[in-house]
């Protein structure tokens, strides 16, 4: 079964809501679709349906990143209780936080290997200059010797690169997908029952 998925709606606050929560709704027939069927997990603790995190998540990085998210979830056919509730926040909070314990670790393991890329990337690039130096002075030819130092110095300077993006450019993006797992682990969840979709456009 496929799930639906709507729009954002931050215009109509949940009762007891902080303000200026941001709200996605999410339209299901049953529960369970918010989840992945493939996951062996007791169902309290499966991993969130890849499509429903998928579509959870680029609604996130387009909201304002100081204000809190909120999620409701509109149930067909499932009937709404305590436990279902309690069940749900509980699981998607724990399951984003996970995700922001995970970024964090890859997170470390990138910088790690930019400072293990930087130290053999500073020696190869002495060895070279070494090298550069030691044969330009057995060329006889000045101009040549010029080339080959200079080419020693670049291959020194290539092997940099690594480490220099992932310093300048790699880190940046994993530690931002951190924090907006950060801010979807303390995500609020509301479910609403078709009944309750029903009772509140009668009494509007």
């Amino acid at each position: 079964m496929t799930a639906a998925f709507a729009t954002a709606n931050d215009d109509a606050p949940a009762p007891g809501s902080a303000a200026g929560t941001e709200w996605l709704d999410i339209r299901v027939g049953e529960l369970r679709q918010l989840f992945n069927a493939m996951d062996p997990a007791p169902f309290r603790e499966r991993d969130i349906d890849p499509n429903a995190e998928t579509y959870i998540v680029d609604w996130a990085r387009e909201t304002q990143s100081r204000r809190p998210l909120g999620l409701v979830v509109h149930l067909a056919r499932d009937p709404v209780t305590p436990d279902a509730q309690a069940m749900l926040h509980a699981s998607f909070g724990e399951y984003f936080r996970q995700r922001a314990i995970a970024t964090r670790a890859r997170l470390r393991r990138l910088l790690r290997e930019g400072r293990i890329s930087l130290a053999i990337g500073l020696a190869f690039l002495a060895a070279a200059i070494v090298a550069g130096e030691f044969l330009a002075g057995l060329i006889g030819k000045e101009s040549w010797g010029w080339v080959v130092k200079e080419s020693f110095v670049i291959g020194g300077w290539v092997a940099l690169w690594r480490p220099l993006e992932i310093f300048l450019y790699d880190w940046w993006p994993i530690l931002a997908e951190a924090r907006l797992f950060d801010r979807l682990g303390k995500i609020e969840v509301r479910l609403v029952g078709a009944d309750q979709a029903s009772a509140g456009a009668h009494s509007a």
